[in-house]
């Protein structure tokens, strides 16, 4: 997309007793430029997605077309459609105007009909002759490697476990994320040529990199934090991530009928509701705080509370035994820190699940420095051995797959710019298109499509999908709710409107220019423009 686009390189021939006879450019003092602007659910993307770019294919019904412009930035659209907690859907101007574009529930569907349709990516860059190393096999690696490879890299990707996916496939249920759809589109990445190196625990990095020209380290936030709770010997205690990695193994976890969660993250909620799953007759979660100062996204609390999850507000676990907890009140103080009352109640209890949190294993890093924890690298993901990046969870960042994905993307091509001794590209900022700077009259109210749910009644015996997803009349309708923020759509108003022929067409695709001998800078294309992509510009004197 171009920043400004230039007035017209040629004039106009006149027809003799037409408003064109009156040139009425000498009148102006400002004039109209056009301008793309950068949409909020672009800046709001952690993967960096052009979500208004493939949208806009997405609302002809050009579904591949829309898929190959999102595949450009991120590979995995049907898990991102799922388990993204899509804060370009907060940013989303439509939202100001009724309800924000559902952009979450076309991914989903771009990426459920591109598995349907059985297409793919070809690695078409000529091969650089550098092989790269990625270790960890979780969203940030994966993306890595995607991208890596579409650059002409030869990428081998090493993982301890025996399956690819890292939190995706033993961290999110399958509830939320099926397994065929996860294994769908990291065998894609598998077609494309990247190696897997499977099982294989690498504990040495220096060993490791040997014949290989970079290294990214993408190792997840497995190491579950734990929290001193006195507890006799008959009491059950074991971590979230144990848990769902168990339920995702299908091996059987006994956990009796009562079963208390302490944590409130997501984590804390799938383990809750996998509890459920798993024959818990009763779930408690128990957290320090109250609801509005929980980590975990509201969308995963209410599906918690709708399967009978039942969450203590303000309580800690004191201790605990094989048959019951002792939970503590607690209070916020005037900052919003839970302090202790000295109240005590008993809960009944089979076992108590820990979901505090997560850390990395910097066994293979600890001679990097780290930053909360976490491995310090610069601008391009490089710590400070060069030749070595790393992201995702191994980096001070927000865990979650989206931002890990926009990690893999970003330091595969800061790989291959220290690789190839080439500068990456630099887009120009652009100005964001505000709500302030749309003209929303031009839009009917119309909300946004809802996808269906399992029954409630089915969930908690079952892992099937809970959120289904929309249908191809259903999805087209949701992509054309999006009011192309800051960007010409060509919807024909400053053609139809300027009082003086201006505005001219360039063709399909190309847009529009004005003529300035004829446009006496009114304004009026200015303010009919729906998207807000005429900008008036005071005239140079």
């Amino acid at each position: 997309m171009t920043r400004d686009r230039q007035p017209l390189p040629f004039a106009i021939t006149l027809a003799t007793g037409t408003s064109l006879a009156n040139r009425t450019g000498a009148w102006r003092t400002e004039r109209p430029v056009y301008r793309d602007l950068l949409p909020p659910c672009n800046n709001a993307c952690p993967a960096g997605e052009n979500v208004q770019g493939w949208l806009y294919p997405a609302e002809a019904g050009d579904y591949e077309g829309a898929w190959r412009t999102l595949m450009a930035d991120n590979p995995f659209p049907a898990i991102m459609g799922r388990v993204c907690y899509h804060p370009c859907q907060t940013a989303c101007n439509r939202g100001l105007l009724d309800e924000a574009v559902g952009i979450n529930a076309v991914e989903r569907f771009l990426g459920d009909h591109a598995i349907e349709q059985g297409w793919t990516v070809h690695a078409e860059a000529a091969p650089t002759g550098k092989r790269v190393l990625v270790v960890g096999a979780g969203p940030a690696g994966l993306s890595a490697a995607y991208h890596l490879r579409l650059l002409g890299h030869e990428v081998t990707v090493a993982d301890a476990a025996e399956e690819p996916g890292g939190m995706m496939r033993y961290g999110i249920p399958a509830y939320r994320l099926p397994r065929d759809v996860l294994d769908a589109e990291i065998g894609r990445i598998e077609r494309m040529g990247v190696e897997f190196d499977l099982g294989r625990l690498v504990t040495d990095l220096d060993a490791a990199r040997e014949g290989y020209d970079a290294v990214f380290l993408a190792v997840g936030a497995q190491l579950s934090k734990r929290a001193y709770i006195p507890a006799g010997e008959s009491a059950r205690l074991l971590d979230a991530l144990t848990l769902l990695r168990s339920a995702a193994e299908g091996e059987t976890v006994r956990l009796g009928r009562r079963v208390v969660v302490y944590g409130g993250g997501d984590t804390a909620m799938d383990a809750a509701r996998t509890a459920r799953r798993l024959g818990a007759t009763e779930a408690l979660v128990v957290y320090r705080r109250t609801r509005e100062r929980m980590p975990a996204h509201e969308s995963e609390v209410a599906e918690a509370l709708e399967e009978g999850v039942q969450i203590r507000w303000l309580s800690t676990i004191a201790a605990a035994d094989g048959e019951s907890i002792t939970v503590e009140r607690m209070e916020l103080d005037e900052t919003g820190f839970p302090r202790a009352t000295g109240e005590f109640d008993t809960l009944a209890a089979d076992s108590v699940v820990l979901a505090l949190g997560q850390d990395v294993d910097r066994a293979l890093v600890e001679d990097l420095p780290a930053v909360d924890g976490a491995v310090a690298v610069d601008d391009d993901f490089m710590t400070e051995t060069p030749g070595v990046f790393a992201g995702g969870d191994m980096v001070p960042s927000e865990r979650t797959a989206t931002v890990a994905i926009g990690h893999g993307k970003r330091a595969a091509r800061r790989i291959h710019s220290w690789l190839t001794a080439t500068e990456p590209k630099a887009l120009p900022p652009m100005p964001l298109a505000a709500f302030e700077r749309l003209n929303p009259w031009y839009y009917a109210d119309a909300p946004h499509q809802v996808r269906p749910r399992l029954e409630i009644a089915r969930r908690t015996d079952t892992f099937d999908e809970v959120v289904g997803g929309l249908d191809a009349e259903t999805v087209l309708f949701e992509a054309r709710r999006c009011m192309s923020c800051g960007n010409c759509f060509e919807c024909d108003n400053c053609y139809g409107m300027c009082p003086d022929n201006a505005i001219v067409k360039l063709g399909p695709g190309k847009g529009f220019a004005i003529d300035l001998d004829y446009c006496k800078g009114c304004g009026i294309c200015a303010a009919e423009c729906p998207a807000g992509a005429i900008t008036m510009i005071e005239e140079e004197s």
